[in-house]
């Protein structure tokens, strides 16, 4: 099944010391499972889930200063 029949889309999650994680993936859930892969355990400590939200690619660079 090819990837363009499920949406992918960009997440902002919070962090811990002020800073945003971008994460890309079908739904938060997704995009943490996705930065799972990527990131340390003491990485992911630093995003708190369940404070995120979704942005558009156009909009993103409006937020590059404040990615941790």
């Amino acid at each position: 099944m090819s990837s363009f029949s499920n949406p992918h889309y960009m997440y902002l999650f919070e962090m811990k010391n002020g800073k945003q994680k971008l994460a890309y993936g079908q739904s938060p859930e997704d995009a943490l499972d996705i930065l799972r892969v990527r990131l340390t355990e003491e990485e992911m400590a630093e995003i708190i889930p369940d404070k995120y939200k979704k942005i558009s690619q156009r909009k993103m660079q409006a937020y590059i200063d404040n990615l941790g």
